[in-house]
């Protein structure tokens, strides 16, 4: 689960890459409480994304569903 969550921000334009690594915690820790939302996940994170947050969910949940996981 911890390599799809990684998997699923790769693609994330982010300031620096700590901060994806952030978003992937925080995804990975969605994908196994499925507490709250995606967005909550994201905006959670605290990560300083290059793309809007609506954006950064999309393509989330796009490799999400690639890699067999429906959100």
């Amino acid at each position: 689960m911890e390599r799809i969550a990684y998997a699923s921000v790769e693609s994330i334009a982010t300031q620096e890459p700590n901060d994806r690594n952030r978003l992937g915690y925080h995804v990975w820790r969605w994908l196994l409480n499925k507490q709250g939302s995606l967005e909550q996940a994201v905006n959670e994170s605290g990560a300083r994304l290059l793309i809007g947050v609506p954006e950064a969910v999309s393509n989330i949940r796009e490799v999400l569903v690639k890699l067999g996981i429906a959100p």
